[in-house]
């Protein structure tokens, strides 16, 4: 009964998250490697952040809390010319439907059973319904707005 009621909350959380976008993060360079942690980011599809800078280039990361360390640090990385702008546009996976969203738009589930590429990470949804439902089966201690992912929790992230 419960795996028919799950079912059910998946496709009602699927149809309501309208802040998705259509399609997914596509893998734009197979050998590509994450900025922050050197990881092979073909190996981790199921992760891939992207970053739109203001010149309109595209980067991608291996995770959330990737992708987080370079937008919180903007300035450390232009200094050292590892990234080519200041970034304009983020945009992540929905973990239960892999559905690309606007990342300040999305809902991020902290502290659950599920391990990221490069430890704990933040998991991102589309909508409140989706994490929830993944709460259910995965567990995690609080669901978070992009507006709450703040350098401390990051750095507390990467311990």
């Amino acid at each position: 009964m419960k795996k028919i009621i799950l079912g059910i909350l998946l496709c009602m959380g699927t149809l309501i998250a309208d802040d998705t976008f259509s399609g997914k993060v596509m893998l734009l360079d197979q050998n590509a490697t994450d900025l922050v942690y050197r990881l092979p980011l073909q190996k981790h599809p199921k992760w891939l952040c992207e970053a739109e800078f203001a010149n309109k280039q595209k980067m991608q990361f291996i995770s959330v809390k990737s992708m987080m360390q370079v937008y919180q640090h903007q300035d450390y990385f232009l200094k050292r010319n590892l990234i080519p702008a200041k970034i304009e546009k983020m945009y992540v996976q929905d973990y239960l439907n892999g559905e690309k969203v606007d990342a300040r738009k999305a809902v991020y589930v902290f502290g659950s059973r599920v391990v990221g590429p490069h430890g704990d990470d933040l998991i991102p949804f589309a909508s409140p319904q989706n994490a929830k439902l993944f709460m259910m089966k995965h567990g995690g201690t609080k669901m978070l707005p992009f507006e709450k992912l703040n350098k401390g929790l990051i750095r507390y992230l990467d311990m």
